[in-house]
């Protein structure tokens, strides 16, 4: 297995599977490593230990945590992590705060540089940030927090156990003086860093577990937030481009004389691709004075594309053919105690196969990056997930160290997983290049969408056996789909074994039990879309669940609490508790099970991905294909949350993007190529469609888990679930109601 292979099964294993992640303790050196002392302030670096995952030995996790307090007070913190609208540059930054008791008035946040010597692995994905950086979080503001109290104790010449931090001050219990922390700034740099600093109880906290504003909300109010396509540099220039539309297609010939007699156009760039698979698929560039021009003159430009094998690409044809190939024996990847046994001695067995299609990110701000590349120097201003493979791609594009590409983080209008690519830094960085200025690559929306790195097309097919009582006593899963390690490993014509980890590992613990991957060669790039292969896992999944209810003569509710009552693992046993848990609050809230007007149901589905557990309660109207979701219960455990406003919010987000999915949106390939192009024929949720959502959270004393991904997996089944309430009609294929194109 390759490099990349391993680096891609590292980072879906750390987010997907449970029990594969260990912890190295953290000892005093590796704790006080990267400390270092400034007059007129205090500076605290906290170095954060590594995390090793089982199965990926190169994959290490060792990111610097920054405070600067100044002597006036001022407290600022750096957050490491990429912030696109998800609250990770309030969450992180008010953890250091509510240890280190400071006035979150008194707070400005910063967004770190691309910088892994500092900041460690800033790969922002796999709701994983939380995760991981909760406690050195902690660690680091309560370390400061015992510096600036010992500090103090100095001052007032009494032990430190004399004084208690408290809102920006250090308090004398014996007198009740008070010292400022800008006050004591200075003298706290040189106080020697805390072995173990003392971390607040559950019950002390003042921001974690709080509805915190966000630090930026004022500036996106009122549009100061600078996103990735808001720089603008001296002597800058701009860029538009076309793609070859097919995977593996070559540039054969390109006419660019219409275009280059476009006033204010400057050069037209051929782009070809490196050997990196984040890099562009081959384009050709139209670079002019301002962005208008280049926009135009791009489609002046008469282009010849060798498509190359992948042109017989359709995907109505492929996915009936994932359908054949679950429907029928495939490789085993896993299985435990006796299938065939189960099934010839049940009393009835059960069968359904659920398809979806490819799915684009469509991010609100499309694909933007400004880079400019000397002879000395190469800097980048972009909305990136991952700053570190910007630096490796452009070290490799520029024949340099990737420590000298100096990465801006920007803020980013949306990612989705589309942003841990960065072949539009990529493109820019060849153009820059190539004309000797500073140029800003803003793709269409049609390029955007028509070149992607795709949500995987699947399709999934389950049997289960039921015996006289209507317990389910064996299961089949089939998947076929093509994998993002595709991406890495060429030829790779089925998804690894690997890669089924969340269904072979899923809190239903079936003790007859097999799973099998299927044929399914991939025709295009396949990347990470948030939730990833929880989508079909869980559509399929909590979908089923409802079916079995059906033919056990129960609901769904019953069907689900007796599977994972059956369930007598022990390793699995808070797997269990938690998820009945949040499914048992879903359906409380939403009154499952009461009578509803005629033309309306509740469906339910829970899952677990990304350590955390989330059910839904859709409530629907159906008259015939109109379908209504008038509201949404969603029910969360994910351990400790630090912003309950931003953990609402993002179920919020999950339920907009989970109805987007399940019944509308969907990437068509004909030909080879994308056939969608814009909002009107990749449609959306709008406003004006948003149900009444109410959001549930489970207190934790528990760890932070995922928060930002699991949310979408159980809408499609519970909606599915709910019109199958309302009208007995029952969908197995996302998106419900695709639009033709």
């Amino acid at each position: 297995m390759n490099k990349h292979v391993e680096e891609a099964l590292a980072e879906y294993y750390k987010s997907n599977t449970p029990d594969l992640g260990t912890i190295t303790k953290m000892n005093r050196r590796s704790f006080l490593k990267a400390t270092g002392i400034t007059a007129g302030g205090l500076v605290l670096g906290v170095s954060i230990p590594n995390i090793t995952v089982a199965k990926s030995p190169t994959d290490e996790f060792n990111p610097n945590a920054f405070i600067h307090l100044s002597e006036n007070g001022d407290l600022l913190l750096f957050c490491g992590r990429c912030e696109m609208g998800q609250g990770i540059s309030t969450a992180l930054p008010a953890a250091v705060a509510d240890e280190m008791e400071a006035d979150w008035s008194r707070v400005t946040v910063e967004q770190g540089e691309g910088n892994e010597d500092k900041y460690g692995n800033q790969a922002t994905g796999g709701s994983a940030s939380i995760r991981k950086m909760y406690k050195p979080m902690r660690k680091a503001g309560a370390a400061a927090k015992e510096m600036l109290i010992i500090a103090a104790a100095k001052v007032w010449d009494v032990k430190p156990t004399d004084c208690y931090a408290e809102n920006h001050f250090v308090i004398n219990k014996l007198n009740k003086q008070k010292l400022g922390y800008g006050e004591l700034a200075s003298l706290a740099a040189n106080v020697k860093t805390p072995k173990k600093p003392k971390l607040k109880t559950k019950e002390e906290f003042k921001y974690i577990g709080k509805a915190l504003d966000r630090h930026d909300q004022d500036k996106v109010v009122i549009g100061k937030r600078t996103y990735g396509v808001d720089t603008k540099l001296p002597g800058m220039k701009y860029a538009a481009v076309t793609h070859c539309p097919v995977l593996g297609g070559k540039l054969k010939s390109v006419d660019k004389t219409a275009a280059l007699k476009v006033p204010g156009v400057i050069d037209v760039v051929e782009i070809t691709p490196i050997e990196h698979p984040f890099s562009s698929v081959g384009a050709v560039a139209v670079v002019a004075d301002n962005s208008w021009t280049a926009q135009q003159a791009v489609k002046k430009l008469v282009v010849e594309w060798d498509l190359g094998p992948n042109k017989v690409y359709n995907t109505k044809e492929y996915k009936a053919e994932l359908v054949k190939n679950v429907e029928k024996p495939a490789e085993v990847a896993k299985e435990r105690g006796d299938l065939e046994n189960a099934f010839q001695s049940a009393s009835k067995t059960v069968k359904a196969t659920y398809t979806g299609g490819h799915l684009s990110h469509a991010p609100m701000e499309p694909n933007a990056s400004v880079v400019s590349v000397t002879d000395t120097s190469c800097e980048v201003w972009a909305s990136t997930q991952s700053p570190a493979d910007i630096q490796k791609v452009l070290a490799q594009l520029l024949g340099r160290e990737a420590k000298d590409i100096y990465v801006n983080v920007m803020m980013a209008g949306g990612a989705f997983g589309r942003k841990f690519k960065c072949d539009y830094v990529h493109e820019a960085a060849v153009i820059s290049k190539k004309i000797k200025a500073p140029v800003q690559l803003i793709w269409s929306r049609e390029e955007d969408m028509r070149t992607g790195f795709y949500h995987s097309i699947s399709a999934q097919h389950i049997e289960a056996s039921l015996d006289d009582q209507g317990n389910v006593t064996g299961w089949l899963h089939r998947a076929a789909f093509p994998s993002i390690v595709s991406l890495f490993q060429e030829g790779l014509d089925r998804a690894p074994a690997q890669t089924l980890g969340q269904v072979d590992n899923h809190p239903f613990g079936i003790k007859n039990y097999r799973s099998e991957t299927g044929l399914a060669p991939a025709h295009t790039r396949i990347g990470w879309y948030r939730a990833v292969y929880s989508i079909f896992y869980g559509f399929a999944f909590g979908t089923f669940a409802d079916e079995l209810a059906v033919e056990a003569g129960t609901d769904t509710l019953t069907m689900l609490n007796n599977i994972y009552d059956a369930n007598d693992n022990p390793k699995q046993a808070e797997q269990v508790k938690r998820s009945k848990a949040t499914l048992a609050l879903a359906a409380k809230h939403s009154g499952f099970g009461k009578e509803l007007p005629k033309g309306e149901g509740i469906g339910l589905a829970v899952h677990y991905s990304f350590k955390s557990y989330v059910a839904m309660a859709v409530h629907v109207k159906v008259d015939g294909d109109d379908i209504k979701v008038l509201n949404v219960d969603c029910a969360i455990d994910c351990g400790q949350i630090l912003n309950t406003d931003g953990a609402t919010a993002q179920m919020e987000g999950a339920v907009v993007m989970g109805m987007s999915l399940a019944l509308a949106t969907e990437i068509s390939f004909k030909d080879g190529a994308v056939v969608n192009s814009n909002f009107h024929n990749y449609p959306v949720m709008r406003i004006s469609d948003m149900p009444n959502v109410n959001v549930h959270i489970i207190d934790s004393n528990k760890g932070p888990t995922g928060l930002g991904e699991p949310g979408v997996s159980p809408f499609a089944p519970a909606l599915s679930n709910a019109i199958f309430a309302a009208s007995g009609k029952r969908y197995r294929d996302l998106p419900m109601k695709p639009m033709a194109v």
